[in-house]
């Protein structure tokens, strides 16, 4: 309570005073696009209307993704990008407890036969940097709200690569390629679970797509992915 009173709590975009911490004020809330269905079943990309519960989209019909199925929470627009980029980058991890509460919600589907969670990983050195790792803080928030194991050593980028940011669709697949390395030990630790992998934005895919294949290659029987947000044609934002 003297915490409140010498810091009273405010919105996470804007910055506007609110009646509890760690929330968006109701007008920051009212500009988040939640992803809810009709969506693409693989890619969990929104349709506009509905098109039958097995119509995929057309990127996952022209591209399909080695990973089952991926959900998001919300549109990547300017309040998500703003709540992504001061937990990425503006040294603020407590942002991971309100968007992991949403991506509880939007990857119901995900949770149930117990999968084990694991972020993407960030090289070391740009850990070093950050302190801390985006994906990792939105995971163990997620497994605290669904109840799920976090493995956070499961998957390591063993090849520093220069930030995604600005890259076409190939050059972030090739920037990405050989990066990654699962743990030696991963079948013990997996127990045969299924994985999610966790992120906080889902752009081209490049990203999860080339783990998850290091996944199914070290013996992972399927692999889903969840992001706190997602970029839609015609409403992306450079990232």
């Amino acid at each position: 309570m003297l915490l409140d009173i010498a810091y009273p709590p405010v919105c996470l975009n804007c910055d506007a005073p609110t009646a509890a911490p760690d929330v968006l004020c109701a007008n920051c809330f009212h500009r988040l696009r939640p992803i809810t269905a009709p969506l693409c079943p693989v890619l969990g990309l929104p349709f506009e209307v509905s098109l039958g519960p097995d119509m995929l989209s057309a990127e996952a019909i022209a591209d399909p993704p080695p990973f089952s199925r991926a959900r998001s929470a919300v549109v990547y627009n300017e309040v998500a990008r703003t709540l992504v980029s001061r937990l990425k980058y503006g040294d603020r991890p407590e942002l991971a407890r309100f968007c992991a509460r949403l991506m509880a919600g939007a990857g119901h589907e995900l949770w149930p036969g117990n999968p084990i969670l694991v972020p993407v990983p960030l090289h070391p050195t740009r850990q070093r940097e950050r302190r801390y790792n985006q994906s990792a803080e939105l995971a163990q928030a997620l497994g605290k709200y669904t109840g799920l194991a976090v493995d956070t050593d499961l998957v390591r980028r063993i090849r520093k690569t220069r930030q995604q940011v600005g890259l076409s669709g190939d050059g972030r697949q090739r920037n990405v390629a050989g990066a990654f390395a699962v743990h030696p030990d991963m079948l013990l630790r997996s127990k045969g679970r299924r994985v999610v992998l966790v992120d906080d934005v889902y752009t081209t895919g490049a990203t999860t797509k080339a783990v998850t294949r290091v996944l199914l290659k070290g013996g992972a029987e399927s692999v889903d992915v969840m992001s706190f947000a997602r970029v839609v044609i015609g409403t992306e934002l450079p990232i």
